[in-house]
């Protein structure tokens, strides 16, 4: 076993070695990475001095690797315990006594065994206890620092403890046996070296997976995917083996035969897997995904992407945006969104460096139903090349002709499919690979969202409007019922006094009245604005229009217009008019015909105007005034629309006035209204002209 012994050790030598130029070449000055490099070179020492022992058996050779082993067994507790120290697990200073206290022990035996003067250093019980010793702790040391580690930084130290772990172990196991039966096994002794070599990558790989011990160090994706793949192989044809020597073992007669047809079946199988382009894509999927870094700074990525969505820079509205920031992802210079319309159909509605396209693409087509459905991202050049991989995706004609179309991204939200991205073609040639769909994904549901929102605020808006039009709608019905109401009034009295002059004079302007109203209310619904801009108003002057609209009414309507024309108020004329009618409307309709309703206008101290409109009608209930009267089509008059007084209170608000009402059931309401009051000079240099005068 000499050879064995040689070879294996020199590898060992060799793989420590390479590992400890690379890490020297690495290490950047931290405490962690400079006690690992004396280890692995301590290890490589070891490795050499028992190489030249297999070569050459002489007491020097001998005593060389049982001291260099010591000094390799101080050097990883060194290590472990600087790991440790950080975590707060080394801090009761046991497991450092532990330590020197087992190195010293070796030392001693060392000494011991040589002041005796033998040749045969190694097989002495109190050196193999001492080494004994020295594996089982190394054991503790190994689990107390991956039960330190949090969790979620296990994956950076899990291949150290698993090398570690796996080194002492087999220390544990070589020299238990050797001081069981006094002598070592030489057989494991020769194949020591080797073990060690094996777990040599398993620290590199942790040495690459943690910075914080300042080793700049990174391993080539080719190397690890080819040596993923001969271990799995290696792996593989083990199994088989076994399988085999199963069989033959117990196949009986057709032992032989059956192991070479499971040999050869193993081989073919492995030959399919080792040479299919799909296995080895998802096998180098697997070593990217688990063994290296990300492609991407996600921190990085991710606070830009929400940035060039929050922000319209260079004055993109929020679809180019999302274009952009998606765009910027792959390198590609812009693209296309197609949004879902009320009735379910895709269109374009934004695009970014891209072409205008008028292409349709209806909810229910198969290409809506696949990216809905599945979420994919579709490649259209893969598609091209190997349509197979999307089975049930069709692409629409209009999309197969669009130019410089390369990426189709769903843009899902949760209410499923709301449309879908097209990028153009790369700047360069970009790989899409596992981490750059994934960063796709994340990204347009993120998009999807900001877009979802804004088809909600636009729908709302749109919303808004109608409500807006329908509010004015039956604002415009209300004055629409009233001069209705004045025309059927004319009619009905006009055939006892159709005969009487006044009655027609009266008549005429009342048709005069109605005609002009009517005609403002169809231009204000035509143009969907007010037409009638605020100016100075003289208060008594519109009551004066309103008493005159209603005097042909029952009960008689009283006037009092002995306040003149200076009470001034700013305001809409044809508003203040029309919400006066109302009030008066109102007090009409709540009065019989030999009851009083009166109208009249003051001038208060401190710049107030107040209209007052009082009846001795039925009245409200107070639970009435509360809770309903100033809700909009809320009203106790059986043909009622409930809208008056809600545009009444409104309007008021509107021009900074106050409206209150005082009633008792029964014993009728009375209606005032203060308004902000302006002084004739004032007046006369706003505008020159009064609003409201007969």
């Amino acid at each position: 076993m000499s050879e064995v012994a040689f070879w294996g050790y020199g590898l060992a030598a060799l793989l420590y070695g390479g590992f400890g130029l690379y890490a020297f070449v690495a290490w950047r000055g931290g405490v962690q990475g400079a006690v690992l490099l004396v280890a692995v070179l301590a290890s490589c020492l070891w490795a050499a001095a028992n190489a030249a022992l297999a070569y050459h058996a002489v007491p020097v050779t001998a005593l060389s690797a049982v001291v260099l082993d010591v000094v390799r067994s101080g050097a990883w507790y060194g290590f472990l315990l600087v790991l440790l120290v950080p975590l707060g697990a080394a801090r009761s200073r046991w497991p450092v006594s532990v330590a020197i206290a087992i190195v010293v022990a070796q030392i001693a035996a060392l000494a011991l065994v040589y002041s005796q003067g033998s040749e045969k250093l190694l097989p002495m019980s109190p050196v193999l206890a001492a080494w004994l010793a020295h594996g089982v702790f190394g054991l503790i040391l190994v689990e107390q620092l991956y039960r330190t580690v949090p969790s979620a930084s296990r994956w950076g130290i899990k291949p150290l403890c698993l090398a570690l772990g796996a080194g002492y172990i087999f220390e544990l196991y070589l020299f238990a046996d050797a001081l069981l039966f006094g002598r070592l096994d030489q057989d494991v002794w020769a194949v020591r070296g080797i073990a060690h070599a094996i777990v040599v990558p398993l620290i590199a790989i942790s040495g690459s997976r943690n910075p914080s011990w300042t080793l700049r160090m990174s391993i080539s994706r080719e190397m690890v995917f080819h040596s993923t793949a001969l271990a799995a192989s290696g792996l593989y044809l083990l199994v088989i083996a076994a399988a085999a020597y199963y069989v033959r073992y117990f196949g009986g007669a057709w032992g032989r035969a059956l192991q070479m047809t499971l040999l050869f079946a193993g081989l073919v199988l492995l030959g399919v897997v080792l040479f299919s382009g799909a296995q080895r894509a998802r096998l180098r999927v697997f070593v990217s995904k688990h063994l290296f870094p990300y492609r991407y700074d996600y921190r990085n990525e991710w606070r830009r992407f929400t940035e060039s969505l929050s922000s319209a820079e260079g004055g993109l509205d929020l679809g180019q945006s999302v274009i952009r920031a998606l765009a910027d992802l792959v390198e590609s210079p812009g693209g296309a969104v197609w949004l879902k319309r009320p009735d379910g159909a895709m269109v374009m509605r934004f695009r970014y460096n891209h072409p205008a396209c008028d292409g349709v693409e209806p909810s229910d087509s198969p290409l809506c139903r696949f990216l809905g459905e599945r979420e994919w991202i579709v490649n259209l050049e893969e598609f091209r090349g190997r349509p197979g991989q999307y089975q049930g995706l069709v692409i629409p004609p209009w999309l197969s002709k669009l130019a410089g179309a390369w990426l189709i991204v769903p843009l899902t939200g949760g209410g499923g499919l709301i449309g879908f991205v097209v990028l153009n073609a790369p700047r360069a040639p970009f790989e899409i690979d596992w981490e750059v769909l994934d960063l796709l994904k994340s990204a347009q549901r993120q998009a999807a969202s900001y877009l979802d929102r804004m088809l909600a605020a636009e729908a709302l808006l749109e919303a808004r409007k109608f409500d807006s039009f329908n509010r004015m709608s039956a604002f415009v019905v209300h004055d629409l019922k009233n001069l209705v109401a004045q025309l059927s009034l004319m009619l009905k009295n006009a055939q006892r006094h159709k005969d009487n002059p006044e009655f027609q004079q009266d008549m005429l302007e009342t048709v005069a009245h109605v005609e002009s109203r009517m005609r403002g209310l169809m231009q204000q619904l035509q143009e969907k604005r007010s037409i009638d801009p605020p100016r100075v108003v003289s208060v008594p002057g519109v009551l004066d229009k309103v008493v005159r609209a209603k005097r042909v009414q029952r009960p008689e309507l009283g006037w009092d217009g002995s306040a003149g024309d200076d009470v001034l108020v700013h305001a809409h004329p044809e508003r203040l008019e029309r919400i006066l009618g109302h009030l008066v409307q109102n007090a009409l309709d709540a009065t019989s015909d030999d009851g009083r309703v009166m109208v009249r206008v003051e001038a208060l101290a401190g710049g107030l105007a107040r209209i007052i409109v009082e009846d001795d009608g039925c009245g409200m209930s107070e639970a009435f005034l509360r809770e309903r009267l100033s809700r909009p089509f809320e009203t106790t008059k059986s043909n009622g629309m409930g809208i008056g007084v809600f545009e009444t209170q409104q309007y008021v608000s509107e021009i900074g006035g106050r409206l209150q009402f005082h009633s008792e059931e029964g014993r009728g309401t009375t209606v005032s209204i203060e308004l902000p009051r302006i002084e004739r000079g004032e007046a006369e240099k706003r505008s020159g002209v009064l609003e409201g005068n007969a």
